[in-house]
């Protein structure tokens, strides 16, 4: 998960964390583009599937990469995945290929919809995190 510290902290798609109020200025700032590659380039995927995942439209992208920075909602969605890649990759011991791979595959604990598919809204990102949490303890669903 992006955490905020009181120390400088780097998340996986590059930011540099000092604070939670100093996370709340970022987004309302808009990230910068990259953060959206960064991520694109953690999980392997196709633009066309950042682009269904963070749910921005393709042509916005192009926009948006044009422009340099994303919006504040576009922002927070971007933030919404990083944390559950970061989430997938602590529970899968650091090894991001097999957290990648677990958040692409159908989960039987979320109606057989992959955890990336789930993570589109706040209430499924929401799900997704509370499995992670009950398979770290051992509750398999």
């Amino acid at each position: 998960m992006v955490k905020a510290r009181s120390r400088s902290q780097a998340s996986p798609i590059g930011l540099r964390i000092r604070d939670k109020l100093s996370l709340i200025e970022r987004i309302e700032e808009g990230f910068p583009y990259r953060t959206l590659e960064r991520l694109q380039d953690a999980l392997a995927i196709s633009g066309q599937e950042i682009a269904d995942v963070v749910r921005i439209p393709i042509r916005t992208l192009a926009r948006r990469k044009k422009e340099g920075r994303l919006r504040p909602e576009e922002s927070e969605r971007v933030l919404r995945i990083s944390r559950l890649v970061e989430q997938a990759t602590e529970f899968h011991d650091g090894d991001l290929g097999h957290a990648r791979s677990w958040l692409k595959s159908p989960k039987r604990a979320l109606d057989r919809r992959t955890p990336l598919e789930m993570a589109r809204t706040e209430v499924g990102a929401r799900e997704v995190e509370r499995l992670l949490g009950r398979l770290e303890h051992g509750v398999y669903s």
